[in-house]
């Protein structure tokens, strides 16, 4: 693996007694992959970022960037983050305003000769679409294209990694969307490998071949999009990644060798990972439901009261309540326009059954 990092810890200073910034956590990412760190605000992503590039110390474990050892706590070694080769965009974009945009990207390259130092700005620029923009001044360009122009600046040296922390955060929605996709193809063209954080889950989908989801410091899951949404590894990731609800459930004995899972809506089967009964005690456990598990099904004997809606252009989001108390959410074609205490005919429709054990009831 080209980073690979070792049960990792950050500390900060006065804070000794206080929950760690990061804790133990180790993953690996492959030369040339897109790896995205997601979680709550104060999760513990940007410190580990910062850990990455030498800007923050650890307080245990170790760093690794193409078999190079950058940070180790037991062996006393931390390379200074200048020695790292590391490239980072910042979130305000950090330009110097004072500079022209050619002289920005050129601006951490300037122990080249000049005329490899035109030919490697004039490089990038290509590759971010804006040599046409080199003598503007970056108050000139749009919020988008200073984004790129930070990205030319920090690929421009030719990092080995390059570091992002919520690079689009100040940008609107459909701008942030179009420049993720954007991001994407000019590190790939690059052969760049690269570490981002974003608090948004559709551009960590966009962006990431692999996704981490942290928690209080912790790394909860570290996996492809698909897996995250489809098999969470904790009861955090179900609920953080999505839409969806935990409906109490119970496994019952198989079936003809199949694995049956009880729920308000009826049996769910899993043909190859359904737990087995002993799983939990008697069998009792909760099942994940995401929205788009409900189908809308006007003949379906199970009926559901719609308690809030949310239009969404070619679907709505319902919540829905069940006679038994029990709430589900449900992404419904926008053309089924029922309207709030209406009861409407639902079913699940399950591919995949992710089960936890029951969340124990706060003492009164």
């Amino acid at each position: 693996m080209f980073l690979k990092i070792d049960q990792a810890g950050v500390r900060y200073p006065g804070a000794a007694a206080a929950r760690p910034a990061v804790e133990s956590v180790t993953l690996a990412l492959p030369r040339g992959q897109l790896g995205v760190l997601i979680g709550p605000s104060g999760c513990g992503k940007t410190s580990l970022l910062r850990a990455v590039a030498g800007l923050e110390r650890l307080a245990q474990g170790r760093i690794t960037i193409d078999a190079e050892l950058l940070a180790d706590v037991a062996g006393g070694r931390h390379v200074a983050p200048e020695r790292r080769r590391i490239g980072m965009v910042f979130q305000d974009y950090a330009l110097f305003p004072h500079l022209s945009v050619e002289a920005n990207v050129a601006f951490g390259i300037r122990h080249l000769e000049s005329s490899a130092r035109r030919a490697r700005t004039q490089e990038v620029l290509d590759l971010v679409g804006l040599a046409h923009a080199a003598r503007r001044a970056p108050h000139q360009l749009s919020g988008g294209q200073q984004q790129r122009i930070a990205l030319a600046r920090a690929l421009a040296p030719a990092p080995r990694l390059l570091l992002l922390d919520e690079p689009f955060s100040s940008l609107d929605v459909d701008l942030r969307e179009r420049l993720a996709h954007e991001l994407r193809a000019i590190l790939q063209l690059s052969g760049t490998t690269a570490l981002l954080v974003t608090h948004d889950q559709l551009e960590a989908f966009a962006l990431g071949d692999v996704i981490g989801v942290m928690n209080k410091g912790r790394l909860e899951q570290w996996d492809d999009a698909y897996t995250l949404y489809h098999r969470p590894a904790t009861r955090f990731v179900a609920d953080f990644i999505g839409h969806g609800v935990f409906a109490p459930a119970q496994i019952v004995a198989p079936v003809d060798g199949l694995g049956r899972v009880r729920t308000p809506l009826g049996d769910l089967a899993d043909l190859q990972e359904c737990p087995l009964p002993d799983a939990y005690p008697g069998g009792l456990c909760e099942v994940l439901l995401r929205a788009d598990d409900i189908v809308h099904d006007d003949a379906a004997p199970v009926r559901a009261r719609i308690e809030r809606k949310t239009f969404r252009g070619a679907e709505f989001l319902y919540t829905l309540r069940l006679a038994g108390g029990e709430q589900l959410v449900a992404h419904v074609p926008s053309h089924h326009d029922h309207q709030v205490g209406e009861w409407i005919g639902i079913r699940a429709a399950v591919d995949h059954v992710v089960t936890f054990a029951r969340e124990r009831a706060a003492p009164g």
